[in-house]
């Protein structure tokens, strides 16, 4: 790091700077840490970098959090994703570059071994010809041929590098995208996600979302503990995973609810798929392999939308929110589709009640 006041650095070779400056503080290589790393670098905010260089070689992650709080305090998930995204942007830049150079040194490689192939094979009675052009051949280039592909080399191994630099950072877009309990993608991707189902007209009528809701959860934590309801959480999460596609995508939205945002099928597949994960987690058996404890049946209300039924995300979140409200008012353990004149008995307050 700097000893200035600012931090600063050339663009071309921000994200590997960052990541051996974060590496060299102790400092975890999480998106938040990036952000405040990556603003501190580029000098776009010399207060924060002041604040970075008092830590000196060691800062806790509290210190961090609390830096992140004061200086981005709002939208921080967006801003790390505009990092992120910026970060993308450099890198592809700088590979292109160097994939271009690369290439360029290459074809003159070339070129200069076929022309001291040709002269090699030129006749006796043309050695005097081509002497001279020989003589300045070895002079102009020297060790470029070697020169060459020496650098050719570097920027291959340069290349790499920035390329093993981006797949990190996908890597940590996914941490930051994925639930650290039941392993399914977080609340942040699941916004990300529903807000581009809108983004087209075509296949709305083969989009829909899912809200499921675990029955009762409020009691297994208070009569068991939070410890084993994390356990039941991931257990739940697992039983979705399984009886769904692959491709689909499964959130955890947060507490004890999940979403599937189902693309590609009507409204009758969308039923069958609810229905199984609802009957294989009513026959899913839960209960404590050492102790023995039996922590009894668990079951899921479900209530689902299709896209064509709302205009925007928000419409779809609330269309399928009343669908779930109903299922759970009307016993749970079910699976209810959205239908007009379900709002009339929904009310936000209300849905706190049967969200238990």
């Amino acid at each position: 790091m700097s000893t200035g006041s600012t931090l600063t650095m050339p663009g071309a070779d921000v994200a590997s700077q960052i990541l051996l400056a974060m590496r060299n503080m102790g400092v975890a290589p999480i998106p938040r840490n990036y952000n405040l790393f990556y603003e501190a670098f580029i000098g776009s905010n010399p207060a924060l970098s002041k604040e970075l260089l008092r830590f000196g070689s060691t800062v806790t992650q509290e210190e961090l959090d609390e830096l992140g709080a004061r200086f981005f305090n709002q939208g921080h998930s967006r801003i790390i994703e505009n990092v992120h995204e910026r970060l993308h942007l450099e890198l592809e830049a700088l590979l292109t570059v160097l994939k271009q150079e690369q290439s360029s040194l290459e074809k003159y490689n070339r070129v200069l071994d076929e022309t001291r192939e040709r002269i090699s094979v030129k006749s006796a009675t043309s050695t005097s010809i081509v002497s001279a052009a020989i003589s300045i051949l070895a002079e102009a280039t020297g060790n470029k041929i070697s020169q060459g592909e020496t650098r050719s080399k570097d920027l291959n191994r340069h290349a790499e590098e920035m390329q093993q630099v981006r797949l990190e950072l996908d890597e940590y877009k996914r941490i930051a995208n994925t639930d650290s309990l039941t392993r399914l993608s977080n609340r942040r991707a699941f916004d990300e996600k529903l807000a581009g189902v809108y983004d087209t007209s075509i296949g709305l009528h083969l989009s829909s979302l899912v809200l499921l809701d675990v029955d009762n959860f409020k009691r297994i934590n208070d009569t068991y503990g939070h410890p084993v309801g994390d356990k039941i959480l991931a257990s739940v999460a697992s039983v979705i995973r399984k009886s769904v596609r692959g491709e689909l995508f499964v959130a955890r939205t947060g507490g004890e609810e999940f979403a599937i945002i189902a693309e590609k099928m009507n409204a009758d597949e969308v039923r069958e798929m609810c229905e199984r994960i609802r009957v294989a987690l009513e026959k899913t058996p839960f209960r404590n392999s050492k102790t023995g404890i039996d922590y009894g049946q668990i079951t899921i209300s479900i209530g689902y939308a299709i896209a064509t039924q709302a205009q925007n995300p928000v419409d779809l979140y609330t269309n399928s929110d009343v669908a779930l409200y109903n299922a759970k008012s009307s016993g749970r353990n079910r699976t209810i589709l959205f239908e007009e004149g379900m709002q009339k008995n929904y009310t936000g307050k209300g849905w706190l009640i049967y969200r238990t």
